[in-house]
């Protein structure tokens, strides 16, 4: 059984890379019996989602007054410290 220090970090690691089914049926049995690291989870997961939805809007918007090459520079930078 995995602890909530374990979990934590399979979750983050979850954003990067699919998980092994043994760290995924791992990770389901903790969050199931643990609503601090179920909260964390969602948490992470609705911040992830935010911040492409964020990125995707700057690269979008045409009301900001950067040189395309700045927009794109932000928008991978945000990118890469996502991952």
């Amino acid at each position: 059984m995995l602890n909530c220090k374990q979990a934590s970090q399979l979750i983050s690691q979850s954003l990067d890379k699919k998980l092994s089914l043994r760290e995924r049926f791992g990770l389901k049995m903790h969050l199931f019996i643990c609503k601090y690291c179920k909260r964390f989870s969602q948490q992470i997961q609705k911040l992830h989602v935010t911040i492409h939805s964020i990125s995707k809007q700057t690269e979008e918007d045409e009301n900001i007054k950067l040189p395309e090459e700045a927009k794109k520079r932000i928008v991978k930078s945000m990118n890469e410290n996502i991952k």
